[in-house]
């Protein structure tokens, strides 16, 4: 299991931060960087949102060795067209180093602002179904597709240049939802992401998209199995206190976060890849805490 970053782009992230979170990353030994795609959160006061598909750009030119994508981009406010286009030449720009993140949507507040229909749930999902399959005739096929749903239509269309890795970057799915999310992941997926889950909870979903993929004809080793999940660490019971919310380490734990220090958090980390996660993604709120990060860097190393 390797060990990657998530930041919140809605969160107050601007150039400078989201290019020394960068350099941090990739200096210190992580997998990939990964960020939400939001024009806003959910509530609360509005803050700086960088553009995903921009800092990704810049991400592709200034990196070498890091994985990076979104977690995830949503569909609602993404055309799909224009999303495999604009993938196809990101990970073409990296070296092929971007993993594709797609999602429904799910925040009113950002759609209901900037005037974007989030739909009801059945509506919204089969949205999704048309976009995840238009993403993937687009970045699959070398000869002109066509497509004709509800949603979305293609005649005869081909993306140009074709993607330089076979098949363009793998296409992640994100969600914990077993009767909608986890079958899309079975289907169209390379990867599936749950989202903040405690270690048996993980264990539950995995075990249905293992028999989601067998009724699909699809391996088991056909989808990576991934975890995005906060991290709230400290170098010391003060700091860590400060990471805590109000809340106890036991309860943050019961809900899916990792919490402690190096150690603690190496452990909790051990247990997650006894179940089959293969990558973890530490949601990281402290934009400007490159120090912290180091220091986490270092010591989840040193224990492991």
């Amino acid at each position: 299991m390797d060990l990657a970053i998530m930041v919140e782009g809605q969160d107050g992230l601007t150039w400078p931060r989201w290019q020394r979170l960068a350099r941090a990353v990739e200096d210190l030994g992580f997998a990939a960087l990964y960020r939400s795609d939001h024009f806003t959160n959910p509530r609360g006061p509005r803050t700086d949102a960088l553009d995903l598909w921009a800092s990704l750009t810049w991400l592709a030119g200034h990196t070498a060795r890091i994985e990076f994508g979104p977690l995830v981009s949503p569909l609602s406010f993404r055309h799909p067209v224009t999303m495999a286009w604009t993938a196809a030449a990101i990970d073409d720009l990296s070296g092929g180093r971007l993993r594709l993140g797609l999602g429904a949507g799910w925040q009113e507040r950002e759609h209901r602002a900037f005037g974007f229909d989030l739909l009801e749930t059945d509506p919204r999902f089969v949205r999704f179904e048309e976009g995840l399959e238009v993403v993937r005739r687009l970045l699959r096929s070398d000869e002109p597709v066509s497509f004709g749903g509800t949603f979305y239509r293609l005649e005869e269309a081909l993306l140009l240049p074709r993607p330089a890795r076979p098949g363009g970057p793998p296409i992640v799915i994100g969600g914990n939802g077993p009767r909608r999310t986890l079958p899309l992941a079975a289907r169209f997926g390379d990867e599936w992401n749950a989202v903040g889950v405690p270690t048996a909870r993980f264990a539950e979903l995995n075990a249905r998209l293992d028999g989601l993929l067998a009724e699909a004809g699809r391996p088991a080793a056909a989808v990576r199995r991934t975890l995005m999940t906060r991290v709230a660490f400290g170098r010391d019971g003060a700091e860590l206190a400060s990471q805590l919310d109000g809340e106890t380490a036991a309860e943050l734990r019961g809900r899916g976060v990792l919490v402690g220090d190096g150690a603690a958090v190496a452990e909790q980390l051990a247990e997650l890849a006894a179940v089959g996660v293969e990558r973890v993604m530490l949601q990281w709120f402290d934009l400007d805490g490159v120090d912290r990060l180091e220091a986490l860097a270092k010591a989840v190393q040193s224990a492991a």
